[in-house]
């Protein structure tokens, strides 16, 4: 990494795959600034813990839907640890059990700007660090997909399925777009991962009660997830961009 240590941005970072990236990116060397929108307990024990390895690591607030809100964010990173090389777009939301037919308003237009226009809004203030084309290092950016996408999630969140076939579209596009300017941008696509964000759509138990349609038979960890992110941010994977890598056990 020579003598510069770089930085990475990890939005959603406070819990599940978030969590364990931050914690892997930190033993990976990175400065790591983890985002969080409320829960700033659960962010403050990712910081303590990274702090405890010996890592260098900061938390920031921020809704990623709000404009102001990443604006701020960014200003933050750049303030307190430099200028980033690397991105996260990890933050997230799903909702209950719905059908299309039962949805309201509100509730797409929350999943819509939460997972695409936030990922969105991070990538392009990512990229005005990175590219060469504005006196940038370089960089990579990740982005949090699902299988969900492929899937289509029938009878139970059609419009979070649809946000992620969003971020798959915007991942090869911006790819494309920033190719020779430093800058490598893929997503990974987990199946169904052990995390708590089963809880917040109400359904704490899913991943133990979905294994048997995963090929594996099991769910997955977070740290699994984890170390994909940081595969695809490194140098391991020089070559790789565009890419969408399903983490989900054959699903």
């Amino acid at each position: 990494m020579g003598t510069m240590q770089s930085i990475i941005l990890i939005t959603g970072g406070s819990r599940g795959i978030g969590a364990a990236t931050a914690l892997a990116a930190a033993e990976a060397g990175y400065a790591v600034a983890i985002n969080y929108t409320h829960n700033s307990v659960a962010a403050d024990d990712v910081l303590r813990r990274i702090r405890q390895q010996g890592g260098t690591a900061i938390t920031v607030q921020a809704d990623v839907a709000e404009e102001a809100q990443v604006l701020a964010m960014f200003a933050k990173v750049d303030a307190k640890l430099g200028r980033i090389s690397a991105l996260v777009n990890n933050a997230g939301v799903v909702d209950q059990t719905c059908r299309v037919a039962d949805m309201s308003a509100d509730r797409m237009r929350r999943m819509l700007n939460t997972n695409v226009l936030g990922s969105m809004l991070c990538a392009r203030e990512a990229v005005r660090r990175m590219s060469t084309r504005y006196g940038g290092q370089g960089g990579g950016i990740v982005n949090l997909s699902s299988v969900a996408a492929t899937l289509g999630s029938p009878g139970q969140y059609v419009d979070y399925a649809a946000s992620k076939g969003a971020i798959d579209s915007f991942t090869i596009g911006l790819a494309r777009e920033v190719a020779a300017e430093g800058i490598r941008v893929n997503a990974v696509r987990p199946g169904i991962i052990d995390t708590e964000i089963h809880a917040s759509g109400g359904q704490p138990d899913r991943a133990r009660q979905l294994a048997p349609q995963v090929p594996m038979q099991r769910p997955g960890r977070a740290e699994e997830v984890a170390a994909s992110i940081l595969w695809l941010l490194g140098e391991q994977s020089s070559y790789t961009t565009g890419t969408l890598l399903d983490v989900a056990g054959g699903r």
